[in-house]
């Protein structure tokens, strides 16, 4: 039976049903069982048929005046919000009913279920989230403020048009860079909302880096150079990789820290101090990347060993699609060796030719230094390593 003395009651002053009053009787209703009674106390002109109104409106009853003048007793009724509430910890799984409701925030039920198709914390999680993400928002630059334009002195052409034709195979390689954590992006239930940030960040950087390396080549006078057929094969092959885990395996371990080495070569034997920091920055921003990618392959494996066998077959995989590419685009690997070496005289050539050979080096050792330290033994790492692209993403 509901019990008849009023459990709570709340004062209204000479509020009205159009200046507040409903949230103050929903604040005092709430925590009362059904058939227990709430007092309402209100001065305002026509209070009785407000409450009657909200009443039948919020599905509860009003049984008329209370014990004093100016008071009314309101009896909650059946009607009961049933709500979810997610961990604030981290779930194994996330449930599509949470839908865009932050980690541990309560969950009205009947709400649309969302298909998120990533909502297993295997499938995408990575250790060190807070850290990365941390340092992508410290370390953000900008292309219009923090390289010195006006500074960019005048090349010889030649050792020009190679800058340009770098800058435009990195520019082609940074858009697959995007496109890939884009792609995913809304796929991921926001469960995981760290997941989420550390890809949106490294989307920002991309983009930034596209207009850096653009900007670098339309600077310097000549504009951009070509992008060679080899080097779009290349990436169609893994912007379209549907799988997260294996499209970060390929963008973010192998491609991007193959890239680390190219860019530390690129600062190192920058002809200009401009085109040098453009290198320095872009290498600072790819580094978290490929922390991301490292971190989430080391976690999925930490839970999923068998995993390591597929991902080793998509590698392969991979470079038997690619199997008509003989090597680095000529386009680039001219590029590269006039780039290093200062100019087209041929001491100059000779030098540059050694240090790209050098750099393909340098390249494969840090390929399998990194695969190794994800648990692929000696020979698979070089294996991978000799499979992977040519073209360096």
């Amino acid at each position: 039976m509901p019990e008849i003395t009023p459990k709570a009651s709340v004062e209204l002053e000479d509020l009205g049903l159009h200046e507040g009053i409903a949230v103050l009787l929903r604040r005092a209703m709430t925590p009362l069982a059904s058939g227990e009674r709430l007092e309402v106390h209100g001065e305002s002109a026509g209070l009785a048929e407000s409450l009657r109104l909200w009443c039948r409106q919020e599905g509860h009853r009003y049984h008329g005046g209370g014990s004093s003048r100016g008071s009314h007793v309101l009896e909650r009724g059946e009607v009961s919000r049933s709500f979810a509430i997610p961990p604030a910890e981290v779930a194994l799984e996330a449930d599509p009913a949470w839908g865009l409701s932050p980690r541990g925030a309560r969950v009205e039920l009947g709400g649309p279920q969302f298909a998120f198709p990533l909502r297993k914390k295997h499938e995408i999680w990575a250790e060190g989230l807070h850290s990365i993400y941390s340092k992508a928002v410290s370390n953000q630059w900008s292309a219009a403020r923090d390289i010195q334009w006006a500074e960019l002195p005048r090349l010889a052409a030649e050792v020009e048009g190679a800058v340009c034709q770098v800058m435009t195979f990195l520019t082609e390689n940074e858009f697959a860079a995007l496109y890939v954590p884009a792609r995913f992006l809304p796929r991921i239930h926001p469960h995981y909302r760290e997941v989420t940030a550390v890809l949106a960040m490294q989307v920002v950087d991309e983009a930034r880096h596209v207009e850096v390396f653009t900007r670098r080549a339309e600077e310097g006078g000549q504009g951009l150079g070509t992008t060679a057929t080899s080097s779009q094969l290349s990436l169609q092959t893994l912007i379209e990789e549907p799988d997260f885990t294996t499209a970060m395996f390929l963008l973010s371990v192998m491609g991007e820290g193959t890239f680390l080495t190219l860019l530390k070569f690129l600062e190192t034997h920058a002809p200009d101090a401009v085109t040098a920091t453009i290198m320095r920055l872009a290498h600072r921003d790819e580094g978290r990347h490929v922390a991301f990618g490292t971190e989430h392959l080391r976690y999925l494996l930490s839970v999923e060993p068998e995993r390591r066998a597929g991902l080793a077959a998509a590698v392969e995989r991979r470079s038997q699609m690619l199997a008509a590419i003989s090597g680095l685009s000529a386009f680039v690997h001219d590029a590269l060796v006039i780039y290093s070496g200062g100019g087209v005289a041929p001491p100059e050539i000779r030098k540059g030719a050694s240090r790209v050979s050098e750099l393909h080096r340098d390249m494969d050792r840090s390929r399998r230094d990194r695969l190794q330290s994800l648990g692929f033994n000696v020979t698979e790492a070089e294996a991978l390593s000799t499979y992977h692209t040519k073209n360096f993403m």
